[in-house]
């Protein structure tokens, strides 16, 4: 990966390399693949459920989903949603759908009723497989909101007003309610659909096809759903999982959730790309069930964003743990900060781990750091470039800026989204007619080719006229010795537009005051930077893959302020 012609000249402009093809199959070739070479080998352990399968248990499991959705009625095109967390129904409709050309649709487990109800009826689900329940959520209370109807219908005849194209509901449970499908009499179904009625329709798939939509979570707006096909994600999941130099022998702990990229593509999709074991530890994440999971399992890769990370290096019992089989895995969501970094290498014996940036649209890495990345550069830069993958950095005129200069960066290649589903002007918004993924993310890059993310072009700050970027006072704050998490943001102002607002989480037994963070900052840092509002919180609103909401911040402190609107520049 940090081989020639990625090293960029004189301009931010930058190619991957394409020594090794693009693998032009679909998702069930691959695992098809995997099966025949490995097929005893240990594939999947769901350690709160005490399931294992080999990768023929696993691509058996598949199939008899696969038949049991095809008894509903289901065909290639049709969408499936998967509301729940990372449960063993959730890895087998990954690839059950994949082996019959059903898209499946990402639905993520926090949503709520209204967030459920558009999702559905966005992308006209056909069938809808979800939890019966998770921590405080009632999904099948949730579900009966937006259709009543369910109680009174025959399962997989569903006729629901506000749900016109869902007919099939299948419960993850033992008993199914009224209305639905067990997910158990499913798969039961499906156990009698031969081998023989399955290949004909896996053959009529390319890699073309749409094959999974996920739901970018907005800021502003309704989400958009990102239209992913076989060739996305595929080449997307090897490349990732090259970089870290997985093979059979690896196993990788996933913690991260299945419904984003970070678990279903980087994750799952990666280790069938190899060979490489899946570990799941919990249904969500916790600290102890990861780290139990690592030890017990002799994981030698772990996914995580800095937050995960943070809360397994704080846990009270964490020298009890062995991980020394660790060898490498991903951080990614969110910046590292350089000591979380040196105690995931030192404490947590994972010397090789690798840092990646990328976006739901674009399958979804972009660049990612090398196992041999010097540590300035993992914890400084998002890496360097993937191979087949084209990336500028342009100004606002959409002229391409000179190595070291910031700009929005946009890129292009195999891995942009089909587009958004049913949002022809949003994905041309999105997606210019040269091809190029306008990604809303500041950058740099820099002689190397090493790139930093900056920031957002929506999140800067314009204070009585001074363009101020987010991430560079963040920067600063992340060097006061009591600072253990900062966000920075813009709050209106009648006079000067905006202001910098931050909010800071303190390290344990640590107790900043704003004042001194305002004069720890003085003559530091330029004073139209300094925050002129700081807000100490215990933890910060942050999405399950450790991105910042900055838009609930900005709107706790509108209602704080007594603010009736924010107008951005």
């Amino acid at each position: 990966m940090d081989g020639l012609g990625i090293v960029p000249q004189g301009v931010s402009h930058v190619r991957g390399p394409v020594d090794k093809p693009l693998i032009e199959v679909t998702i069930p070739a691959v695992l098809a693949e995997t099966v025949r070479r490995f097929s005893g080998r240990e594939a999947v352990v769901f350690s709160q459920q005490g399931i294992r399968w080999s990768w023929a248990d696993f691509a058996a499991e598949v199939d008899a989903l696969a038949g049991g959705l095809l008894r509903l009625g289901l065909a290639k095109g049709d969408r499936l949603g998967v509301w729940a967390p990372n449960r063993p129904e959730w890895l087998l409709a990954q690839f059950a759908t994949a082996r019959i050309g059903v898209i499946l649709v990402n639905i993520n487990p926090a949503y709520r009723v209204h967030e459920l109800e558009f999702a559905l009826r966005k992308t006209g689900c056909a069938a809808l497989l979800l939890a019966e329940r998770f921590k405080g959520s009632d999904y099948v209370a949730m579900l009966r909101d937006i259709a009543p109807e369910l109680d009174g219908a025959t399962p997989g005849a569903l006729r629901a007003a506000r749900l016109p194209d869902l007919r099939s509901v299948i419960v993850m449970a033992d008993a199914a309610p009224p209305g639905a499908f067990a997910f158990g009499d499913i798969v039961a179904s499906g156990r009698g659909v031969p081998r023989d009625r399955l290949e004909p329709l896996t053959d009529t798939l390319a890699p073309d096809d749409a094959i999974n939509i996920q739901f970018t979570s907005g800021t502003t707006g309704q989400p958009k759903g990102a239209t992913l096909t076989h060739r996305n994600i595929v080449n997307n999941a090897a490349f990732v999982t090259d970089a870290m130099a997985f093979t059979e022998e690896d196993r990788l702990c996933i913690p991260v959730p299945f419904y984003h990229c970070f678990g279903m593509v980087m994750g799952t999709l990666g280790c069938v790309t190899k060979g490489a074991t899946m570990i799941v530890p919990s249904e969500g994440f916790e600290a102890e069930a990861t780290l139990t999971a690592i030890a017990e399992e002799r994981a030698t890769a772990l996914y995580a964003v800095p937050t995960m990370f943070v809360a397994m290096l704080q846990h009270d019992g964490f020298d009890a743990f062995d991980l020394s089989s660790l060898r490498t895995g991903i951080m990614a969501g969110a910046p590292c900060p350089i000591e979380v970094m040196k105690r995931v290498q030192s404490g947590m014996h994972m010397r090789e781990v690798t840092i990646a940036y990328g976006m739901t649209e674009t399958s979804p890495v972009s660049f990612q750091s090398s196992i041999d990345t010097p540590l300035d550069k993992r914890v400084g830069s998002v890496g360097r470039i993937h191979p087949h993958v084209e990336v500028k950095i342009v100004d606002e005129a959409g002229q391409v800026v000179p190595v070291g200069e910031q700009g929005e960066l946009l890129t292009r290649g195999y891995s942009v989204m089909k587009g958004y589903w049913d949002e022809p002007a949003q994905t041309a918004l999105a997606i210019d007619a040269d091809g190029w993924m306008h990604t809303g993310d500041l950058a740099r890059i820099d002689p190397q080719g090493y790139c930093n993310i900056t920031g957002r072009v929506k999140d800067m700050i314009c204070r009585g006229g001074e363009n101020i970027y987010p991430r560079e006072v963040e920067e600063f704050l992340y060097t006061h010795p009591d600072v253990a998490q900062a966000q920075v943001f813009g709050v209106p102002d009648d006079r000067l537009g905006e202001i910098v607002c931050a909010w800071i989480v303190a390290k344990p037994g640590s107790a900043p005051t704003e004042a001194g963070i305002r004069a720890f900052c003085k003559d530091q840092i330029a004073h139209f930077k300094v925050p002129a509002l700081v807000r100490f919180r215990d933890e910060l609103p942050m999405t399950v893959t450790g991105k910042p909401q900055k838009f609930l911040m900005r709107d706790a402190m509108i209602e704080e302020l007594g603010l009736h609107s924010i107008e951005t520049a």
